[in-house]
């Protein structure tokens, strides 16, 4: 017995098959089955019989096989016989119809030709299908079933081709009661079964919910006989033997006007003309008046029904585009007068609409649609000098910005645009052609005309290659001295400024620059004289201290420039004044900071000295002295890098002909401090902070879209210098750098604190929410990392045994022995101050010479302490990351150990570079202390792989790890007493690197 196997693959359990579906096996079979359609009504509840022409057994099937009479040659004529045959579903069968034809076609001849032939039949109604190509209408019987149509010339070709090729096994079962035996004419069976397969293609739950009613939704046959007329219409549209089409022409008699002379202000009426396509002859063309009229001999050609067809798809046409109506009440629906609404909806969405109706719309020739805008950014006035350009952005000018309009990708002329503009037209005559204009494009050009952008504005526009208006990004290309001062800055290897790339030293400079500062000096010097900040943002020991120097000194070669301030940490003040000594030899140079500090007298060419903390103190003095600031520095300026801080208010109250930013890390925690240090040097270039983070922050932190990356680097790029020591050329004799992560166990104690924090604090912290539980978090983690480093620092213990309490305590003491005994120097870093004060009384109990820097360390102590370790009167130096991971030169230090961990590698690597920096002759090795098993540990594992969560902490630092959830938090804190990854106690993982570099 036949059965249909509802299953996909065969093995699949029968708990799991999907009903409708025919097994794999017994597809196979099916498909070297002859096949045959027998039609239903609804379409829809055809069959497809499957039969064995040998007389072979059929697929083991969940149905009954039925007998069919079928017809086969007999001698030289036919005879009817009874076989054996499987009866599916037309939805069942057309995949293995489709199997069949994809057998024939890859040469297997297991499959039958009838099936093959079926299946391409298949294939058609499917792609019909996907092409929209369905029609609603009732079936003979009344019921509701939906059609394929309307067919154009192509589709109707294609299915009397695929009919002239039936087999005639592919329609073997005799009609009725025929006498004598007679087969159903081929096309008429293809087109019920191409119905068949489209009818049960749109039924599904979901459609039900899209109608009124289970009609052309439910796949049980719907009654709506009430319908008739209706389907009758769309029925006789859809068999319909004309296609319609709409010819849009000038309509020259209603206009009157010509294009010989200079009148274009008004412009001439269009029409659509109706023209009628042969489906049987698709060369056959006619227009519908000389069809109506009887002026040729269309009807002999198109057939008696031509008129009510083409009335029939008119109708169907006024649905999709109202205006069409008008032709269904004329005498003959041969021509439509367009109004200026009606052409320009013609030319756009009513085109499509109809499209699906199966009316096209040819448009005139010639008729151009390549309109296009970008936006163009130059000054009012006429083209500036050289000498101009290097006021451009002080002079207040402001620049306009317009569309410019090409054609064909060919710009127009001002004349043209005015005319596309004031035309009012959806078409307006343009170079010997019909330019449809978008009236959208048309009316932004008006409400543009006047637009004027600050000089900043238009550069910011004119580097990244787009303005934004009214919200949106709009493409912009810079003209006139704007484009001058764009390739001056950005491409200054390919404009004037080639032969300057890297300049001569200055003559005071008592020291030779290496290439890589000589092209710094002449970048900075490029874009003071230019009247823009910048940013030179090279890693710490690159130089950014002598590279100012020069600049102050070259521009003062040319002419007097007025005194240069710079504003630095407090623990930078002596290091500024020893350079500016050092290197510029007869400069004044002064400190305003302390008691007593005064303004008065200031040397034009000299150097002012101060702090942060005395800019805020004393911004409106600085701000009004009697001499202006030639040049303002900000050095390490990522103190700044809040902008609503009162110390960055400050720095942007103090007026300078330039502004400077020094910083070895521009971008800590994320763009907006970039943002920050740029709108300060270069105020308005990046626009608003909010408009920063829409347009371009949000999209590269948090999507990582590398489109918008591009786009902020072609902007930012002129302003921002950043060299590193690891790049080719810029330091070759800098001796090695080996960094080793060293592990170390807890001691017992450390591990009971440890452990018995961590409980306590989730249990806090699963009851709390919100910014309670970011504090908690918080406060886990400070106390977590302060119980790694020794129990005396998170008990608060003032006066108690240090020694045998800390497994960090122990190696530190380890390392410290072989670094004295060896006679090396070596830096020793915490970012705690209480730490600090521990380690310097351990130390001093062990009978080590130790000094320890910190933010409360006056001014002149550090620098008798910074000294003091360069001429080797203190082999170690502990420092408060905080305080000293910046702008100190300690080169005397071989060693560099971080007691704990920041959690943000460009911290800690700016306090290694205190000692791995120019001027350095020795390698330098970099300890990190990691308390093992710890959420130091894993912390280390995250910023060495760079996956997940460590994406976060190196984005945001600590305070990301304040929004895991609580499962993961415990994770990350809990102890681990396997101390993977290291093997041993005293194991460590080492990453050499090597950076090359040498002496100023």
């Amino acid at each position: 017995m036949a059965r249909i196997l509802q299953v996909v693959e065969v093995d699949e359990p029968a708990g799991q098959r999907k009903p409708g579906a025919v097994a794999l096996a017994a597809s196979a079979v099916l498909s070297a089955c002859e096949a045959v359609f027998l039609p239903g009504d609804p379409a829809r509840e055809g069959r497809v019989a499957f039969w064995r022409a040998d007389g072979g057994e059929l697929p083991d099937c969940d149905v009954e096989p039925k007998e069919l009479t079928v017809v086969r040659a007999h001698g030289s004529g036919v005879r009817r016989r009874s076989v054996a045959a499987v009866l599916l579903p037309v939805a069942q069968a057309v995949p293995v119809l489709i199997r069949a034809r994809a057998m024939v076609q890859s040469g297997n001849a297991s499959a039958s030709i009838s099936a093959a032939w079926w299946g391409a039949g298949a294939l058609i109604a499917l792609q019909l299908a996907a092409r929209g190509r369905l029609l609603p209408g009732l079936s003979l019987a009344g019921f509701d079933a939906w059609r394929l149509g309307p067919l154009d010339g192509d589709d109707v070709r294609r299915i009397r081709d695929l009919a002239a090729a039936m087999p005639p096994e592919a329609r073997a079962v005799p009609l009725p009661g025929s006498s004598p035996v007679a087969l159903p004419a081929a096309e008429p069976l293809l087109r019920a079964f191409l119905d068949a397969v489209a009818d049960g293609l749109p039924r599904s739950p979901a459609a039900r919910h899209l109608t009124a009613g289970p009609a052309f939704a439910a796949r049980m046959p719907v009654p709506i006989p009430e319908q008739r007329e209706w389907a009758a219409e769309v029925a006789a549209g859809m068999d319909a033997g004309v296609r319609v089409s709409l010819r849009l022409e000038e309509d020259s008699d209603a206009w009157g006007g010509s294009w010989d002379g200079e009148d274009y202000g008004g412009g001439p009426e269009f029409r659509a003309v109706v023209q009628l396509h042969s489906l049987a002859d698709p060369t056959l063309v006619v227009d519908a008046a000389e069809l109506w009229a009887g002026d040729a001999a269309a009807p002999e050609q198109f057939g008696s029904r031509t008129r009510i067809d083409a009335l029939l798809a008119l109708r169907r046409g006024a649905k999709a585009w109202p205006p069409l109506s008008r032709l269904l009440s004329a005498a003959a629906p041969d021509v439509l007068q367009l109004a200026d609404d009606e052409l320009l909806d013609l030319l756009g969405e009513a085109a499509e609409r109809l499209a699906a109706a199966g009316i096209q719309v040819h448009l005139p020739k010639g008729l151009a649609k390549e309109l296009t805008a970008t936006g163009l950014l130059e000054p009012s006035r006429r083209k500036k000098t050289q000498s101009d350009l290097e006021t451009f952005l002080s002079s207040g000018q402001l620049l306009e910005f317009r569309w410019q309009l090409a054609l064909g990708g060919q710009p127009l002329t001002e004349e043209e645009m005015d005319r596309l503009v004031e035309a009012h037209r959806p078409v307006v005559r343009l170079r010997d052609q019909w330019v449809v204009v978008d009236q959208a494009l048309v009316g932004k050009v008006r409400k543009q005309r006047g637009r004027t952008l600050t000089a900043v504005d238009a550069l910011g526009a004119a580097l990244s290659g787009e303005v934004e208006i009214d919200g949106k990004s709009v493409p912009v290309t810079a003209g006139g001295a704007l484009e001058q001062l764009r390739a001056r800055i950005a491409e200054p290897e390919a404009g004037p400024d080639a032969a300057s790339a890297t300049t001569c030293q200055p003559a005071m400079l008592a020291a030779t620059l290496r290439d890589y500062q000589l092209r710094g000096l002449a970048w900075l010097d490029r874009m003071t004289s230019l009247g823009l900040g910048c940013c030179l943002a090279d890693d710490m020991g690159l130089g950014k201290t002598i590279t100012l120097i020069s600049l102050h000194l070259r521009r003062h070669e040319r002419s007097a420039h007025g005194p240069t301030l710079v504003v630095c940490p407090t623990s930078l003040l002596g290091n500024w004044e020893r350079e500016v000594q050092r290197f510029a030899p007869g400069i004044a140079v002064r400190r305003f900071h302390g008691p007593g500090r005064t303004l008065d007298d200031l040397a034009p060419n000299g150097f002012v000295l101060t702090t942060y903390g005395t800019l805020r103190r004393d911004a409106q003095r600085l701000a009004e002295t009697a001499v202006p600031w030639g040049l303002l520095v900000a050095d390490e300026a990522q103190h700044v890098k809040n902008p609503y801080s009162d110390t960055a208010r400050a720095l942007r109250t103090v007026p300078a002909a330039g502004r400077i930013a020094l910083t070895g890390t521009p971008v800590e925690n994320n763009l907006s401090e970039l943002w920050a240090l740029l709108d300060w040097t270069t105020p308005g270039l990046l626009g608003t902070l909010t408009a920063f983070r829409d347009r371009y922050a949000r999209a590269v932190e948090a999507d990582g879209d590398r489109e918008t990356a591009n786009r902020l680097a072609l902007l930012v790029r002129p302003f921002l210098l950043r060299r590193r020591k690891s790049d080719p050329g810029i330091a070759p004799e800098l001796p090695s750098k080996t960094e080793t992560d060293q592990p170390v166990s807890l001691t017992k104690e450390q591990a009971s604190l440890y452990e018995a924090l961590v409980r306590e604090s989730l249990a806090a912290i699963g009851e709390a929410g919100g910014m309670a539980r970011r504090g908690l978090v918080m406060k886990l983690l400070t106390g977590l990392k302060q119980v790694c480093n020794h129990p005396a620092q998170y008990l608060k213990e003032k006066n108690a045994k240090l020694a045998g309490r800390s497994g960090k305590l122990e190696l530190l003491d380890e390392l410290l022995d072989t670094i004295v005994a060896e006679d090396g120097s070596v830096l020793v870093f915490t970012q705690y101050v209480e730490m600090g004060r521990l380690l310097e009384r351990h130390l001093a109990a062990r009978g080590t010479a130790a000094q320890f820097l910190h933010g409360g360390t006056p001014v002149k102590q550090r620098e008798e302490m910074v000294d003091r370790f360069q001429r080797g009167e203190r082999q170690v130096f502990l420092l408060s990351l905080k305080a000293a991971g910046t702008g100190l030169n300690l080169t005397r230090a071989g060693h560099v150990i971080h007691f704990d961990r920041w959690w943000n590698p460009a911290v800690e690597d700016q306090a290694t570079d205190r000692a791995y920096r120019i001027g350095q002759t020795q390698p330098v090795q970099v300890h990190r202390l990691i308390a093992e098993g710890t959420v130091e540990d894993r912390i280390a594992e995250m910023l060495k792989q760079k996956k997940g969560l460590a994406d976060a902490v190196l984005s945001h630092g600590e305070a990301a790890l304040t929004e895991l959830s609580d499962a993961e938090l415990a994770e990350l804190v809990t102890m681990r007493h396997n101390t993977a990854p290291w093997s041993t106690a005293r194991q460590g993982t080492t990453r050499q690197s090597t950076t090359r570099g040498g002496r100023k």
